[in-house]
């Protein structure tokens, strides 16, 4: 699977990575490791993402080694490959996905998602494995195959990613490779406490007052299987909040015991939501999703679409009508 693009990043000169809009812990411990790993090959290679990297991953130290497309960045000039990391669609980097099409001779996706029915087709040579449960994985089989000597900066980024994605392993679809990968991580990462705490123990008390309000507005459908939440990015200012906060409200709702499906709809302007949906594993969301304009795995998708928010949430909550039978 991995053997052409391990030769295409073997023959580049210069290699620009990057992922898509609002990275997450999968993404970003991706392109990161990724970075790393090519430095300790000697390789010419810069990281370029589309916005600020979200502050709880500040223990990767990301503005060390991240410019950003929507700050000051250094022009994208002459580059022989670019890898997109944690998308296999061009849409979730624009404004950068235009500068990158001009600028580079060949650009590749490495993905866990499955490829959308109805969105645009990843380039050719791409690697999309929607058997892995996290991009990260991916990652460091290519960096196996690439003979770079792990370290800690690696290990750390690329055990970001799976943590991240797996919910600490909480779901690696019945695989034992996230527990294999992580275990050789953890011979050069020997704190990964500390990777915990930053991505799941970084609530403050301001955020809980947030939650404590939010959640009380949680509204229940079809015998409390389905849970939906509508919120907006302006509150979550109010309350000292990143719209990366907002993701921690949805897997909650999936802690309730009588959940199956939970949506969160998160105004960004008027009448503008980022959708997030997540299901147990007996419903497909990513189907909802792909209707909406997004797209992500079976079982946790999202989509941005622009549509009145009563209407959005009328057709969210029909659209699973067949949990009353």
């Amino acid at each position: 699977m991995y053997e052409q693009i391990v030769k295409d990043i073997q023959a580049a000169q210069t290699i620009l990575l990057t992922t898509h809009r609002q990275c997450d812990g999968d993404g970003l411990g991706a392109q990161l490791g990724m970075y790393h790993a090519l430095r300790a090959l000697g390789k010419n290679v810069r990281v370029l993402n589309v916005d600020a990297t979200p502050n709880k991953y500040r223990f990767l130290t990301p503005d060390s080694y991240i410019q950003y497309f929507d700050s000051h960045h250094d022009l994208i000039q002459d580059v022989s490959l670019a890898i997109v990391f944690d998308t296999n669609d061009y849409r979730l980097l624009e404004p950068l996905y235009a500068d990158i099409e001009k600028n580079c001779k060949k650009i590749l996706f490495v993905d866990h998602h499955p490829v959308l029915k109805t969105g645009p087709e990843p380039t050719a040579g791409s690697v999309i494995n929607t058997n892995a449960a996290s991009t990260g994985e991916m990652v460091f089989d290519i960096i196996k195959a690439l003979g770079a000597p792990m370290n800690r900066d690696i290990a750390r980024a690329l055990y970001t990613s799976i943590a991240f994605d797996t919910q600490i392993f909480r779901y690696v679809r019945n695989s034992y490779r996230s527990h294999e990968i992580a275990a050789e991580l953890l011979h050069y990462e020997t704190e990964p406490s500390i990777i915990h705490k930053h991505i799941f123990g970084n609530f403050t008390a301001l955020k809980y007052k947030y939650l404590s309000k939010v959640l009380s507005e949680m509204e229940f459908f079809y015998k409390d299987r389905l849970v939906f939440l509508q919120i907006s990015s302006q509150e979550l200012s109010q309350y000292g909040l990143s719209a990366d906060d907002s993701r921690d409200l949805v897997d909650m709702m999936m802690n309730i015991e009588s959940v199956q499906i939970a949506v969160v709809i998160r105004e960004d302007e008027i009448g503008h939501f980022k959708v997030s949906l997540r299901s147990k594993g007996h419903f497909d969301v990513n189907a909802l999703a792909e209707t909406l304009g997004g797209g992500g795995h079976v079982f946790s998708a999202g989509a941005s679409i622009k549509m009145p928010g009563d209407v959005l949430k009328k057709k969210i909550v029909e659209h699973f009508a067949k949990f009353n039978s």
